[in-house]
């Protein structure tokens, strides 16, 4: 076990890379994320360019969320019984397989919008059991004092991706086209598959085997006598539905019919989203929250979609760059807030099914989102579908303050 030594505050964030298989992990997914938001990028606009539908992106998105929705809750259960190290090693191997299939599909010409619907779902279906290993993972590799510092890092790797991968995705689309943008992501999994080899976790404390669904029915009795989780993945799965979704399908339609713009500006409005998330996590790190840890977050994010009324609605290009980068900062802190909860709070034995069933919940009602707001968006401005959904989201989690142990839990 790695000793611990007091830090100055100002590198209160950098704390966890003191441990070797943190650093091992955190780059290995640094990579392997700015491929993933690279990959997001080059999918929409290869999406929107195949067929000129913003819907048929909802499909896709759709379909891929299925997929992860299927796999999350037995990957949860898996992981907490078994190896996690080993089953984040076959997700990336199968991820790198099915991003190589349409790379080469792509770049031989033969791409359909069937075969995109398939290998989203088939990407989906692995990302359903890599997600909770990883969250199960991380306590593994950094002792609990820097698990602070380690999900602000994690936050920051994933931040940065956002500030990165799209301005990387936009250029290597604008100069070479869609296919070496999704090489580069298939690549990306084979880089984040050997340095999770290297890695060397602790094993973890782990509760009797009672075969998967019962696993998995001892996960949701946690989660429902756990008022501050159970409130709070009802309630985003609902606010996902109504403000990520339309974002997700709407932003390339957005920019090109609102703004007049093209690719370029798509990626760098996800790159200033990026940066700011950056913000976000590192301030989370340097404060060292513990105190009303809920309600600030729920605060924050009530602001995050204030923010996505003024990017929806904004009539300068410029304008909604800014609260782009405001939004981030809101989303980077919040995350950092809630991922460190669920470590500190929740057993070790019980953590990868409380993170599978906090992503089933969440999105359990994205995909609906997905099909609506794709059915849906020939009938207003993608900016006033977008706003909608904010202004519905800011109710909602509103709604949560009026719960006692999310406005006390710390």
């Amino acid at each position: 076990m790695e000793a611990i030594t007091a830090a100055p505050s100002r590198a209160r964030v950098l704390q966890a890379l003191r441990s070797r298989n943190f650093r091992l992990l955190w780059t290995g997914q640094t990579v392997s994320m700015l491929g993933d938001t690279a990959f997001l990028v080059a999918l929409g606009w290869r999406t929107f360019t195949l067929t000129g539908s913003a819907r048929s992106l909802g499909y896709v998105l759709t379909l891929q969320g299925i997929g992860l929705l299927l796999t999350v809750l037995v990957g949860g259960a898996l992981a907490d019984r078994y190896d996690r190290r080993k089953m984040m090693l076959v997700s990336d191997f199968a991820r790198f397989g099915l991003i190589g299939a349409l790379t080469v599909i792509d770049g031989t010409g033969h791409l359909s919008f069937g075969i995109l619907l398939g290998l989203a779902f088939a990407e989906g279906l692995a990302t359903g059991f890599f997600t909770p290993a990883l969250g199960g993972l991380v306590p593994l590799v950094v002792e609990e004092p820097r698990l602070g510092s380690a999900n602000a890092l994690i936050g920051m790797a994933r931040q940065g991706s956002l500030l990165i991968g799209p301005s990387v995705a936009g250029l290597l689309y604008g100069f070479a086209g869609s296919t070496v943008v999704f090489g580069f992501n298939a690549s990306s999994y084979l880089v984040s598959f050997a340095f999770v080899w290297a890695t060397r976790p602790r094993v973890p404390e782990r509760a009797a085997a009672e075969g998967t669904l019962r696993e998995i029915r001892a996960g949701f009795r946690y989660v429902a006598g756990v008022p501050w989780l159970w409130v709070t993945i009802s309630l985003f799965a609902f606010v996902l539905m109504c403000q990520w979704a339309p974002i997700q399908v709407l932003t390339p339609k957005l920019v090109r019919a609102h703004f007049h713009l093209g690719v370029g500006a798509y990626g760098v409005i996800f790159s200033m989203l990026g940066a700011g998330m950056i913000v976000g996590a590192v301030a989370f790190a340097q404060l060292d929250l513990r105190r009303r840890r809920g309600l600030i977050s729920y605060l924050i994010w009530m602001v995050n979609s204030l923010l996505v009324v003024v990017f929806a609605l904004s009539p300068w290009y410029s304008l909604a760059i800014v609260a782009s980068f405001l939004r981030g900062t809101c989303i980077g802190f919040g995350v950092a807030v809630w991922e460190t909860m669920l470590m500190e709070l929740v057993p070790q034995h019980m953590l990868s099914r409380v993170i599978s069933l906090d992503w089933f919940g969440s999105f359990g009602l994205t995909p609906i989102g997905l099909v609506v707001v794709g059915a849906i968006s020939g009938l207003a401005a993608p900016g006033t579908i977008i706003a909608l959904g904010a202004c519905i989201s800011i109710l909602i989690v509103a709604g949560g303050l009026f719960s006692r142990q999310i406005r006390e839990i710390d």
